[in-house]
């Protein structure tokens, strides 16, 4: 009998104890956590430091890595932005959807031009659209945008499962700011400004010659030479002459906000949005995808950084995104949100070292790693920061060395989702909760291929019974 009381006076109290259990102990079984999606543009791995860079500051960046898990073999599916981010958003490798270059174009170049990400492709934010998500991507899309007509916006960001979009649609080049010296097509339009000047001085001469006596040719063919050599002006620089007006725009959803963009206050307009968008869908599992134009030239920074780093123009720019990444920190902090989001922090691809203007360095840092932006074999231009965090449902403090991928995101967030990969295409990611939650050692890759447009230049080869990781080079770039 005492023992009977003993046994039914300690069930109260067990029940009560858990019950003043942490909430920390259940997120475990948390099902469709809200997903933050944060991807840096050109930025290195050794710019970071938490990656082990201790002259740039990213406080910010290194606290999520602190309070969660960091991948240091985790690699970019191309060196470039548009056939990487063709990847990430559809876990396959851009050759499968024909988002990899098979000329020197190897991005989009033009707002205007057809291509894009196929209208068939099924990014992971439509499947999270179908299971209830609300999604936004807010920034960088650079994966196109109409087909046919300037109005049918098949390749648009609301054609591809997201419910919101605010930025831009194409990318960030110099001609975008007015200080800076044009990049689009640089040296092609030397070209062709050397050559309208040769057939403006062939007519100016003929003129002269012909009012002087000194040339024998009749008017009408002077007259036909001005025409041409207007119209070979005209021809060419009607696109070329207005690269920032076409190209650097500012869109909401299907509404062009700003042409050209102001770029003085982009930075604050997509922090205002990303924060707007997780005040709004507080109450319901969300997707955003933060996509910086920070840190690609021309490097756009406010004046409350400028000067502020050790490293120039560059290390501003850097140290201004990891402050951005310290505000959507807050206000998922703010919200009570932490607990329920999984927050994912990576760069497209490596840092694009050879980047400058006269003595101005604006590329990034690959730290120990050969190569950057562009080249695919060399580990600089795909080995990228990849950090995950989740309180309470992954552990603290972890490193992975293991090769994972940004095409990793994709079944990861389907997963997590409770979403259905789809079953009539190859999806070459692979879920990484397994391996983030420790309950599996290696990663299920067994090969990454690292493409350069549609030419193989290397291969990783983890053997899955030892976890060794060889990588076989077939090209290797002059740099």
């Amino acid at each position: 009998l005492p023992f009977f009381c003993f046994r039914t006076s300690l069930v109260p109290l067990v029940i009560f104890g858990l019950l003043l259990q942490p909430p920390l102990t259940q997120l475990s079984i948390v099902t469709q956590p809200n997903i933050v999606l944060l991807m840096a543009d050109d930025l290195g791995i050794g710019d970071v430091g938490c990656y082990g860079n201790d002259t740039i500051r990213t406080p910010n960046i290194d606290r999520l890595a602190k309070e969660g898990v960091k991948l240091t073999q985790h690699i970019a599916a191309a060196p470039l932005c548009t056939p990487s981010r063709a990847a990430f958003l559809t876990g396959r490798y851009p050759l499968r959807s024909g988002m990899d270059a098979i000329n020197n174009y190897r991005v989009i170049f033009w707002n205007g031009g057809s291509g894009g990400l196929p209208p068939n492709e099924t990014t992971f934010a439509k499947i999270l659209q179908r299971q209830g998500y609300s999604t936004g991507l807010i920034g960088k899309w650079h994966q196109g945008v109409n087909c046919e007509s300037r109005n049918d916006h098949c390749h648009h960001p609301l054609n591809h499962g997201f419910d919101y979009f605010y930025g831009m649609p194409f990318t960030l080049i110099s001609d975008c700011q007015p200080t800076e010296t044009p990049e689009m097509d640089r040296a092609f339009r030397r070209k062709l400004w050397l050559s309208t000047q040769m057939i403006g001085l062939v007519t100016l001469t003929a003129a002269l010659g012909r009012l002087t006596g000194l040339i024998s040719v009749s008017w009408k063919t002077l007259t036909c030479l001005a025409g041409f050599s207007l119209l070979f002006f005209v021809s060419w620089f009607s696109s070329y002459g207005f690269v920032r007006y076409w190209n650097c725009i500012m869109m909401r959803n299907h509404e062009v906000t700003e042409q050209p963009m102001v770029t003085d206050r982009t930075t604050s307009l997509i922090l205002r949005e990303s924060i707007s968008f997780i005040e709004r869908n507080k109450h319901r599992p969300f997707l955003l995808f933060l996509s910086f134009l920070h840190s690609h030239t021309p490097l756009l920074t406010t004046e409350k950084f400028l000067g502020k780093s050790s490293h120039g123009l560059y290390g501003d720019n850097v140290e201004e995104m990891d402050w951005m990444v310290g505000q959507v920190l807050h206000a998922i902090d703010k919200e009570g949100l932490k607990n329920t989001t999984l927050i994912y922090f990576a760069s497209d691809h490596g840092g694009w070292l050879e980047r400058h203007e006269g003595k101005r360095q604006l590329g990034g840092w690959n730290g120990i790693y050969r190569g950057g932006k562009a080249m695919a074999g060399w580990e600089g231009g795909i080995r990228v920061p990849g950090i995950f965090r989740w309180p309470g449902a992954l552990p603290a403090g972890t490193v992975i060395n293991e090769p994972t991928s940004l095409m990793d995101i994709y079944p990861t967030v389907v997963h997590l989702a409770g979403g259905v990969l789809p079953q009539d295409r190859v999806i070459d990611g692979r879920d990484l909760m397994p391996l983030l939650r420790g309950t599996a050692e290696h990663s299920e890759h067994e090969f990454l291929f690292h493409y350069c447009g549609i030419h193989l230049h290397a291969v990783r080869w983890h053997q899955k019974d030892s976890g060794a990781i060889w990588k076989a080079h077939y090209v290797t770039p002059i740099f």
